[in-house]
């Protein structure tokens, strides 16, 4: 099952994302937002958003696995970050970086947002991917 990564050349140039992901067939795995929360459901990394990125993502990665995928599958990723900031961004890019595909980044959606459900947590992170 191909997937198709288009970057349109009448769309922005793309940072670390793609415009456009194209999926045939397959098992379609849509991971629920995951938050900074542990196995044992503390939150981690109160007030450090650097940190709870890190578990966030690490969640949707154990989400991921149970279904059968990696990241390598994902094809669509969406952020919700707690009282977004331009300083924000390079934080998130660079734990996000050590998670999805380089080569094939996903479509990718990032909000700022006044909170969440948790008043702890910062940053929210759902997931959409594609398998055979």
């Amino acid at each position: 099952m191909p997937l198709q990564f288009l970057n349109p050349p009448d769309l922005s140039p793309t940072f670390g994302w793609t415009h456009v992901v194209a999926a045939r067939g397959g098992k379609t795995i849509y991971i629920s937002g995951q938050v900074a929360i542990d196995e044992r459901g503390q939150t981690i990394g109160k007030g450090d958003l650097r940190a709870q990125t890190e578990q966030a993502f690490q969640n949707v990665a154990h989400g991921l696995a149970a279904a059968g995928a990696t990241f390598r599958d994902v094809v669509k990723t969406s952020l919700f970050v707690v009282g977004l900031k331009p300083e924000h961004v390079p934080i998130i890019r660079e734990v996000r970086a050590r998670y999805v595909w380089d080569e094939h980044p996903p479509a990718s959606t990032l909000v700022g947002i006044s909170a969440l459900v948790g008043a702890e947590w910062l940053i929210e992170i759902e997931a959409i991917a594609v398998v055979e």
